[in-house]
């Protein structure tokens, strides 16, 4: 039993180096889907797009949604945000905010998850940019038809239907 333990082990030993290099049965160059840049093949490098600068007109966007955190109407390029720090508050902190004429943060920011105000920022709600986004001026990716709420409404009044 021993020895044909043994020589499974053998025979395994030399057939793996060889099915590993052995040509695959799929082509290792086919077409790539197109997404957001066209495809080409899969062993095609492409150069990447070029970084488009952050919007930077300081004008309040309207909301979509109720609850919609609001985007970021200026770079935030070279921001610090970290657990010791957050560049945000310079400007949006309620202590700072009607200094430099930047909006404050809402109170909600403010207090913990059982609705009781703190003297500072939640630590729930402290890193900004995982809710607020800064813009780019880009044409979209792909196209979108959302509606919001008040067009959803008007289109339901006027007798339209959804496409």
């Amino acid at each position: 039993m021993k020895c044909r333990s043994l020589s499974l082990l053998v025979a395994l030993l030399v057939w793996l180096p060889a099915a590993i290099a052995a040509e695959p049965a799929y082509p290792l160059d086919a077409p790539a889907p197109d997404g957001r840049r066209p495809g080409g093949t899969f062993t095609q490098e492409f150069e990447a797009p070029p970084l488009v600068d952050d919007e930077n007109k300081d004008i309040r966007r309207e909301r979509n949604y109720p609850e919609q955190p609001p985007t970021i109407p200026h770079s935030i390029r070279g921001y610090h945000i970290d657990k010791n720090s957050n560049k945000c508050l310079s400007c949006h902190s309620r202590a700072n905010s009607a200094r430099v004429q930047a909006p404050m943060i809402s109170i909600t920011h403010y207090m913990d998850r059982d609705g009781q105000a703190l003297a500072a920022v939640s630590p729930r709600r402290y890193f900004c940019n995982q809710c607020h986004v800064p813009q780019k001026d880009v044409k979209p990716l792909v196209d979108n038809s959302f509606k919001n709420i008040d067009q959803v409404l008007e289109d339901e009044i006027n007798g339209q239907q959804k496409p």
